[in-house]
């Protein structure tokens, strides 16, 4: 198997796990409440079911209303084609750094903050406004806190901070990487609309964030808006997973290894789920004037890490 050949596919399996990721938080959430909930799987159903619906558009929408749902998928689904999922091959090859996947998310949220402007929506408007205060503190957030893992690797290239990491990991207990790690959960948080910045179950105007921008879209529209939503929080918690704790990734394209890295994948993910279930449990959503607060705190952490990484050096 070639290394393309395995990118690929590692890319299509995270396209395929996102949905599943979202409705596992959910499920988990709804019995630590004592509730039944809806089974893991039912956001796949959601979407099969919004992609058979009709698009209702307002007639004042431009084509920035309709081209925004393709945007945020299609980039949600390059930036998970060049974080490390299932494996980093071990020979030389940059697809893609940090800066490129962090500015491809930002183009997403970007376009999606327009899309809300678009269509002449006092809610939409509301979020996109929102949504850029929170963008403003957090994007320089992900980008410290990799950087900090970036100045040990001397090169901002994912595979190269992983191969660093798993060449000394002691340094993955160090208090860079604890800071940096703390900080990108945090951001991971706010970008992916979940407690305590923004309540991604409620539809109450106006406590809403993400959910004020797409309030407008219907039937396919949404779904891709959804799915790319899903998307965006497994390559975060990913990239927490896989940067910071990168035992059990496969550095080769033996079977083996790639059943083990799969393996590894999963299980990440599904500890940092229960974390986001957990902790969305027990505490509330913070009033908005006070999210710039967290966020801020984020900022400093991160250069912290920076800072105590290049002072370690």
């Amino acid at each position: 198997m070639s290394r393309y050949v395995a990118l690929v596919l590692q890319t299509l399996v995270a396209v395929a796990l996102a949905p599943a990721l979202t409705g596992f938080i959910r499920w988990l959430k709804s019995r630590l409440q004592g509730r039944r909930g809806a089974p893991p799987w039912q956001p796949y159903f959601e979407i099969r079911k919004l992609f058979g619906k009709e698009a209702v558009i307002s007639h004042t929408a431009s084509w920035i209303f309709t081209a925004t749902p393709f945007v945020v998928f299609s980039t949600a689904v390059v930036v998970a084609s060049l974080v490390p999922l299932v494996v980093v091959p071990s020979d030389p090859f940059v697809a893609g750094d940090l800066f490129a996947a962090v500015y491809l998310l930002l183009l997403g949220t970007f376009f999606l903050a327009l899309a809300g402007l678009d269509t002449g929506s006092p809610f939409g408007g509301m979020g996109a406004s929102r949504e850029m205060t929170v963008v403003a503190l957090t994007e320089p957030t992900v980008a410290l806190s990799i950087v900090a893992l970036a100045l040990n690797a001397g090169s901002t290239s994912f595979s190269q901070i992983v191969a660093h990491t798993l060449a000394e990991p002691s340094a993955a207990l160090g208090s860079g990487h604890l800071l940096a790690f703390a900080a990108l959960f945090i951001v991971t948080l706010a970008e992916t609309g979940r407690m305590p910045v923004d309540n991604p179950s409620t539809h109450l105007e106006l406590t809403m964030i993400h959910e004020a921008m797409v309030l407008e879209y219907s039937g396919p529209y949404l779904a891709l808006i959804e799915w790319g939503a899903s998307l965006k929080l497994l390559v975060f918690l990913a990239l927490a997973a896989n940067l910071f704790m990168p035992w059990g990734i496969a550095l080769t394209l033996a079977p083996l290894a790639l059943v083990v890295g799969l393996a590894s994948l999963v299980a990440k993910l599904g500890v940092l789920a229960v974390a986001i279930a957990v902790l969305e449990t027990r505490v509330a959503k913070l009033r908005l004037f006070r999210v710039p607060e967290l966020l801020s705190a984020s900022f400093v952490l991160a250069l912290l890490a920076v800072m105590s990484t290049f002072l370690a050096r």
